[in-house]
């Protein structure tokens, strides 16, 4: 089997140059990590014998740990500052909303009651069914005054009420007092004379006409308000000093009653406090409601145009104006003649 396996045209006395013992000795003696060398590389080969030695990888028994790669952003003062007022602007659109609402609802009630009832009636004051005389106004702050100023006009309601109950109790007061001094029978008669007269004046004069510049938006009517109640703040000045003769139990006149009887001058004293707290409350009120009447656009202006067109509106004026004109055509026409 061997003389097939052979190479029939091979030369027998051909040698391996490969095997020459010169090309071995050469090869022998090449300098070790040729074998490793790769032209196409910048870096110097490592020697065999200097090659590093490769260690197996530690095992890290610890529980990993995420590091956030950004930190969150700083926010500064400016951001912080806009950020406030777009709170505050959310929360002011939020109670323009709720006004609207309200307004909306108590417009609603206005419309429901007065289809209820056929019309607006008057409710004011209240008086009984069976009596001769009916109300004389229609009163109703929630039905008729917007929600901004429903606060304000109530407030107004019950000084008047304090009003009221002060007048009232200044008569009692000046009766005590005539009681044990029966020379102070003026003190007691003007002291029923102002009850009677101040509690239906007061209402009529100046909360009426701020009622209805409050409903109506009226500058007219503001004016009005603002000069009768400054001549009503000097009233309470005047009964508060409670000068003898004048029908108010005001400090000097609790002075005096307190000479004469110790419990009569006690009552008159609290009815003399009674009149300062008014003063000052109508005081308070006063600029209060002078603030807000700055803030409704009214001026004297259009007090003006509103009295005019009020004047020229009413029957009565336009009535007489006609008959004024007739009267003066007859009166030509006669002369022409």
């Amino acid at each position: 089997m061997s003389d097939f396996d052979s190479n029939p045209f091979a030369d027998p006395e051909f040698s391996n140059p490969f095997q020459d013992p010169s090309v071995t000795q050469v090869r022998q003696a090449a300098p070790p990590g040729l074998e490793e060398y790769n032209p196409f590389t910048d870096a110097k080969p490592t020697p065999a014998g200097m090659a590093p030695k490769t260690t197996a990888p530690t095992i890290n028994t610890q529980p990993a740990i995420m590091k956030p790669t950004e930190e969150p952003p700083t926010y500064s003062q400016a951001q912080a500052q806009e950020q406030s007022r777009g709170a505050a602007e959310l929360l002011r659109r939020q109670e323009e909303l709720e006004r609207k609402a309200a307004e909306l609802d108590r417009r609603e009630r206005e419309m429901q009651s007065l289809s209820a009832s056929g019309g607006r009636k008057n409710n004011w004051p209240p008086l009984p069914e069976n009596l001769p005389v009916g109300p004389c106004f229609y009163h109703d702050i929630t039905v008729d005054i917007p929600v901004e100023f429903q606060k304000t006009v109530k407030i107004m309601y019950y000084l008047w009420m304090f009003h009221t109950g002060t007048l009232l109790a200044n008569m009692v007061g000046c009766m005590a007092w005539f009681c044990v001094d029966t020379s102070r029978g003026v003190d007691f008669g003007l002291s029923i004379l102002w009850f009677m007269l101040f509690t239906p004046c007061s209402f009529v004069c100046w909360y009426r006409p701020l009622y209805g510049a409050f409903r109506s938006d009226s500058s007219f009517r503001f004016f009005v308000f603002f000069f009768v109640y400054i001549c009503q703040f000097g009233i309470y000045v005047i009964q508060c000093i409670g000068i003898t003769g004048w029908g108010a139990s005001g400090w000097i006149s609790a002075l005096t009653g307190l000479n004469k009887s110790i419990p009569v001058g006690i009552i008159m004293i609290l009815i003399a406090a009674l009149f300062t707290s008014l003063a000052v409350m109508s005081l308070i009120m006063f600029k209060k409601v002078h603030a807000m009447y700055r803030t409704t656009g009214a001026s004297f202006e259009r007090a003006q145009q509103e009295f005019a067109t009020g004047v020229m509106s009413n029957k009565t004026v336009q009535t007489a104006a006609a008959n004024a004109v007739s009267r003066a055509a007859q009166g030509n026409a006669k002369e022409q003649i």
